[in-house]
């Protein structure tokens, strides 16, 4: 059983992570973060609690993360791919709070599994970073690893022409990361997005799942498809970037990687790239700054892998 602390702003794809963590049955999820990023960290704190009630998981520790980047500057939403409340066209009912715990309880669950746990951000990196400076590196890296949703490297970024969401949405807190936290797997999206999930698999997900979150998943998936069409013309469905986090964690050897120091550009034109030397001929690097970063994967495994949890029954 992998025990995982994850941080998000569900947002659709964090919530289809979340869904997914919730109803694998090697992934024991211990806690969520929720902070800023696809909407306001409110909203994002009742997405979690609705799921987290849906999966009957409400002994889940809910944390609250952060309400804004590291630079104060206006953070800007996008409604338009994740809905006006995040999930979609789904409309939270009134009874869900979004009621949190406080920060603090992220180093009290770092401190009951140590190097048992792994710690997934998909989200901007404010929250992690936050964490790291409230603790220091050294309590931080006692756990087992991290991994992290962000960056581009040789491929467009998403938010920008050279920018991914996440790095650009706090790159402060991101370059602080790539620095001082160690063992960390890097998911940019050179392969995120490829982890495409077609409409017909959401179908036959539909069709064949016992699992709580089905409706749920097939509305999120519609809205966040209709949306991609717009953006990726062409495209058959919508790749599923934090999943595929969360996936390459329960598929041990379905990713490969590439080790490289990795920096991320804080301001200017350039705010939020990541950047990395792919070249065949490498200068010696600092081993404690390597990262393990995602260049390919074994894309059957994976999708087989989403249809078997997401149709399950889950694990309430």
């Amino acid at each position: 059983m992998i025990n995982v602390l994850f941080f998000g702003d569900p947002g659709i794809d964090d919530a289809a992570a979340l869904m997914y963590a919730l109803s694998h049955p090697n992934i024991n999820l211990v806690g969520v973060v929720a902070g800023y990023g696809n909407v306001e960290q409110e909203a994002a704190a009742k997405n979690t609690a609705y799921l987290l009630k849906l999966a009957n998981r409400e002994d889940i520790p809910l944390i609250g993360g952060a309400k804004g980047p590291f630079s104060g500057e206006f953070v800007e939403y996008y409604p338009e791919i994740h809905g006006p409340e995040g999930l979609g066209p789904i409309s939270l009912p009134p009874n869900i709070k979004g009621e949190f715990l406080n920060f603090n309880i992220v180093f009290e669950v770092i401190q009951q599994y140590g190097d048992d746990l792994v710690i997934v951000d998909v989200g901007r990196s404010t929250s992690l970073a936050i964490a790291f400076l409230l603790a220091g590196k050294e309590t931080m890296n006692n756990v087992k690893g991290y991994y992290i949703m962000g960056g581009a490297f040789l491929v467009p970024g998403n938010v920008t022409e050279l920018a991914e969401a996440n790095f650009h949405g706090d790159p402060i807190a991101s370059d602080l990361l790539m620095e001082q936290a160690r063992n960390v797997s890097l998911f940019p999206l050179n392969v995120t997005n490829k982890a495409i999930v077609t409409r017909e698999v959401m179908d036959l997900i539909t069709k064949e799942s016992q699992n709580p979150f089905k409706n749920v998943l097939k509305s999120i998936f519609d809205y966040y498809s209709n949306a991609y069409e717009k953006l990726v013309p062409g495209i058959n469905g919508s790749p599923f970037h934090d999943v595929f986090v969360l996936s390459a964690i329960a598929n041990e050897g379905m990713v490969q990687y590439l080790q490289r120091k990795v920096d991320v550009d804080i301001g200017g034109e350039a705010k939020g790239v990541s950047i990395a030397d792919f070249r065949p001929s490498l200068s010696p690097q600092d081993s404690k700054r390597l990262v393990k970063i995602a260049v390919e994967f074994e894309y059957e495994r994976f999708l087989q892998d989403f249809i078997k949890t997401m149709t399950s029954k889950g694990k309430s």
